[in-house]
């Protein structure tokens, strides 16, 4: 018996509780109501739309409507280089004058809601570059109607819109790019409704606060204009312009730098040896991959445009200096090879050339002893058959001898010529030293790759 007591007093405790607590909000809001807002001046909405045509401009047939446009940017999303567009949200404001609801008996502005706004005519305003666009409904439709006695008309709304902007990305990404928002009548021409920006809009609220993650916004100005269309006549437009300055520290610490300490990795192999192919080899191909890599995924969130960006080119840049390290192993292997090949080659021809002198030594001496016996064979010969014969005779046939190795001597000059000249010619083609090729680079490499850098950043920064 005591737990349904306790439940039984608990709900009373809450039913009359919570009707205390109603009783309380219902007796303020009726102290808000009965002191604050003295109700007799309302008009009565069904007297004053009595007769009102929505379909029709105010003052149809006679000048044109002048319709004042504020704008306030509460955010500006997302700017895509690869789409060319940007997302920003903006209360805008546009104010006109409609006499057909004007209630002059009272000073007082009325403010209604957005159920207001079907019942009377707006401006057919649209965003000219618009990708898409639609209005905030969280919690009720973000839209303002706010009617004065003498007939002006306020109407604010708040609008997210996609919007197209063309990009110059050849300096991408030192480059500053102007975006806009237009603004036009899409059906009124400038012979029914005439745009302008409001005395007010000096400044544009809420710009100068905004934050971008990869922009900053320099400057901005508000441009009127006068569209011509040969189909449709003239329009009046209205155009919000800014200058956006990409922010270039990301893309520094991304990109340049990565690139750069790429390059300078590839330059260590000038300090390894000839002799570890391997590693120098491995260190290139690394090098040359990495750097491949790099370009791919830094041109994975632009567009595929055909112009040249800045950093395309930083990239190449790049990419020719860590091939060349590449290409200088190769040079400078090449030259180590051909040097040893030509060692050995010279080392052959020394031998070859000794064993052909010593052999050549060994023929002179046997046929310089073969000579001298057949010389006294027929000095013997010659006493005894002919004793007649004179002895000048002998000296001339040494003679003639002898004169034969001074011809061949005399034949072999142009040949020895020949061969100079052949050994000149390949003193002068010669190859260089590897270890030297490796030296040199060590200084030209970093030197030039200095050099092309100050003309790159004081071609696209300035």
């Amino acid at each position: 018996m005591e737990i349904p007591t306790f439940l039984m007093a608990s709900l009373a405790v809450i039913f009359f509780g919570g009707d205390i607590f109603t009783w309380a909000m219902l007796s303020d809001i009726g102290d808000y109501v009965g002191k604050d807002i003295q109700i007799s001046w309302l008009p009565n909405l069904d007297e004053l739309m009595k007769g009102y045509a929505r379909n029709f401009r105010p003052g149809i047939g006679g000048p044109p409507v002048n319709v004042a446009m504020a704008i306030e940017v509460a955010s500006i999303d997302h700017i895509s280089e690869a789409n060319m567009d940007y997302t920003m949200t903006v209360y805008l404001r546009q104010s006109w004058h409609d006499d057909r609801l004007s209630f002059n008996h009272t000073n007082k502005t009325l403010g209604l809601d957005s159920r207001f706004v079907d019942k009377l005519w707006v401006p057919d305003t649209f965003i000219v570059n618009a990708k898409s666009a639609w209005f905030h409904d969280v919690t009720v439709e973000n839209k303002l109607i706010r009617l004065q006695p003498n007939g002006v008309i306020l109407y604010s709304s708040r609008i997210t819109s996609t919007v197209a902007c063309d990009m110059d990305l050849t300096k991408y990404p030192m480059d500053e790019q102007e975006c806009m928002l237009d603004l036009e009548s899409y059906g009124y021409s400038s012979e029914d409704i005439v745009y302008h920006w409001s005395e007010s809009q000096k400044h544009i609220h809420g710009l100068d606060k905004l934050e971008l993650s990869q922009f900053t916004i320099t400057d901005y100005r508000f441009v009127t204009e006068m569209m011509n269309f040969k189909s449709a006549g003239r329009f009046p437009r209205l155009s919000l312009r800014f200058e956006l300055r990409r922010n270039r520290g990301v893309y520094i610490i991304q990109s340049y730098m990565p690139s750069i300490l790429l390059v300078a990795m590839s330059w260590v192999s000038f300090w390894i040896s000839q002799s570890a192919v391997p590693a120098r080899v491995s260190l290139g191909i690394t090098t040359v991959l990495t750097m491949t890599t790099l370009m791919v995924s830094a041109r994975s969130s632009l567009p595929r445009a055909s112009a040249i960006k800045a950093l395309d080119v930083y990239f190449w840049i790049c990419y020719v200096f860590v091939f060349a390290a590449l290409i200088e192993y190769a040079f400078a292997h090449y030259n180590a090879d051909y040097r040893l090949k030509e060692k050995a080659k010279v080392k052959a021809n020394k031998l070859s050339s000794e064993s052909i002198v010593k052999n050549g030594k060994q023929a002179m001496v046997l046929f310089s002893l073969s000579v001298t016996g057949m010389n006294q064979g027929v000095m013997i010969s010659n006493r005894h058959g002919r004793p007649q014969r004179s002895s000048t005779e002998i000296p001339g046939e040494g003679g003639s001898e002898e004169a034969e190795p001074s011809r061949r001597r005399r034949s072999r000059q142009p040949e020895e010529s020949a061969d100079d000249k052949k050994c000149c010619s390949k003193c002068v083609c010669k190859p260089i030293d590897a270890d030297t090729i490796d030296i040199y680079a060590r200084a030209v490499f970093p030197f030039t790759f200095a050099v092309v850098n100050v003309i790159y950043w004081v071609a696209y920064t300035m």
